[in-house]
Order: structure tokens, then sequence, then C-alpha cells
């Protein structure tokens, strides 16, 4: 283990900042006999077939906590519930679910209601693939997210097909990653390392069959297809999202081609959208602006 005053970011304890403490702190329960602590969520709801699959893959790893939505919450991202109260509750399996979003309830549970620091953050299983666009728009990813922007190492895991087909070989896949993690073989189980967000695929195949996992960038997707209107008993108009546009960019390289070639596709993500290759081409365009303001005066 690494002992105060060793921690290889400062000379002395004195000097290390509190997350350069926290990534410590994780990294002496990885490699000691401390028990890890992992924090579960999803976006499916605390009954979803997915969570529950993963809890019991995880359980015999380290000590796990499940927090999840009470509801159904796809497509919520990293919404937060700022104008009504929240709840939670507990499940009769030892499950705790809010009447909120994913990152409801991951905050809620990093800001008080744990009461300690998890070393890690999971979400899912999810029913279907968080791919290319559609990471953007994920509660799945958007309750992992919540725990690497608390500074947690985080992992959102999704089934390439809806339907929880060979779930366990999924629920199993993740437990082998883990259980990596465990044993100091990812960059993230050094003390010295920033914290990270995975995005992970697991096309729907028997474990034998699931090929390596590979590192891949995100692919893209083609517009989502049309709003889908009925008509509501009383008459009125009622829209409806239309359903995620096909692939538009499955190039090798991207998740999309590498899930189709049956392997578990991983893709480190992050959270900064500043477009850094065209900030020169913006500051032209904004000191151009000034000089016309200036000669208009």
């Amino acid at each position: 283990m690494i002992e105060p005053g060793a921690c290889p970011q400062c000379p002395t304890s004195d000097l290390c900042n509190g997350a350069t403490r926290d990534r410590r702190a994780t990294y002496n329960r990885l490699h000691s006999k401390a028990i890890m602590k992992i924090l579960i969520s999803n976006d499916d709801g605390y009954q979803a077939p997915g969570i529950v699959a993963l809890h019991e893959a995880l359980k015999g790893l380290a000590e796990v906590e499940v927090v999840a939505p009470e509801h159904n919450n796809s497509a919520k991202s990293n919404a937060l519930t700022l104008h009504s109260p929240l709840y939670v509750t507990s499940a009769a399996n030892g499950f705790r679910y809010v009447n909120g979003t994913p990152a409801d309830c991951v905050h809620i549970a990093l800001t008080g209601l744990l009461g300690y620091r998890p070393d890690l953050v999971i979400s899912g299983i999810n029913n279907g693939a968080n791919m290319g666009d559609d990471t953007i728009y994920s509660g799945t990813v958007g309750a992992a997210m919540e725990g690497y922007l608390f500074g947690i190492p985080s992992i959102a895991v999704s089934q390439v097909e809806k339907g929880w087909r060979e779930l366990e070989a999924a629920a199993q896949t993740t437990r082998e990653l883990v259980q990596q993690l465990l044993g100091g073989s990812l960059p993230g189980s050094r003390p010295a390392a920033e914290p990270w967000l995975l995005n992970i695929n697991i096309p729907n195949l028997p474990l034998g069959q699931l090929k390596a996992p590979k590192i891949c960038r995100l692919g893209r997707r083609h517009s989502a297809e049309r709003v889908i209107t009925q008509a509501s008993p009383r008459g009125d108009t009622m829209y409806w999202i239309g359903g995620a546009g096909a692939a538009k960019d499955d190039a090798e390289g991207t998740d999309f081609h590498a899930a189709l070639q049956g392997h578990v596709t991983v893709t480190p993500l992050k959270v900064d959208l500043t477009d850094h290759e065209r900030l020169s081409y913006w500051a032209q365009t904004a000191a151009r602006l000034v000089q016309r303001q200036g000669s208009a005066l």
C-alpha cells in the first residue's frame, strides 16, 4: 500500500490535494485486503433484469450498493431534478430507488446517502446499445458520468440489442473487467491516474462467442426518424419522439463496426465539449467583429 507521504504526485501528504488523496485511498483498497466499494445505478429502473444481473455478478467481488431510478428513465442524459422533491425508498431485495433521473440517483448517493465515497460507479446493464450519438442522450451514460464528475472512475455498460438475450454473458464479461481493475491492471487503478469514464457495449452473444474488448471511437448516426403523431381521446395531437437513425459512420475503428464483428466495445469518454480545433478560427472571427464594431463607432 501507499503510505502517507508516499504519494507519487507529491513528496508529503500535506501537499497532496483532496482529489489525489481520494485516488490514493482507492489504490490502497485495490491493493490491500480492504473491500472495494461499488455503486451501481442504471436508467431502466431498479427492477430491470440488467441491474439485477449486474448486482448478482459483482456482489462477490466487492461491497455493492444499488441506487437506481424507480421507473424507466431512458434518454434522460445528465438531467438533475431541481424543482420537485426526491424520495429514496428501500426495496425488499436491498436495492434503493429514487423517484428521479439516473443522474439524480448517483448525485444523491455521492452527496450524502451512502456516507462514504465508492471506488467505482457502474451504470447498467442497459437494455440496448449506447453507441455513437446515443451517448449524448443516454441515461445510462449520464449516471456513470455523474460519478466521473465527482472524480470517481465510472463505467456505463449496455447490451447491443434489446430484449436481455444472453444477459448472463454480459454480466460475466462486466465482472471480468472489474476483476482486472481489482488486480490493478487498468490505468485507473494506479494512484496517480485521473478518473476515467468508459462506455462499454456488449453484443448479445454467448460468453464463448464474445470477442476480446476493443478500444473504439464513437461512431455517428443519421438523423432520427420522423416524429410520430396520434390523436388523443380528446382530439388533441400527441407527439412521440421517433426512433434513432441508422448508423452514419460505422467505419472500422468505431463502436458500431466493432460490435458488429462481435467485439465488446470500450470507448473512453470525456466531458469537455470545446471545439479545440476551431478555437483559433473563432478567435479570428471575434477579432474581426471587434474591429467592425470599433469602426462603426
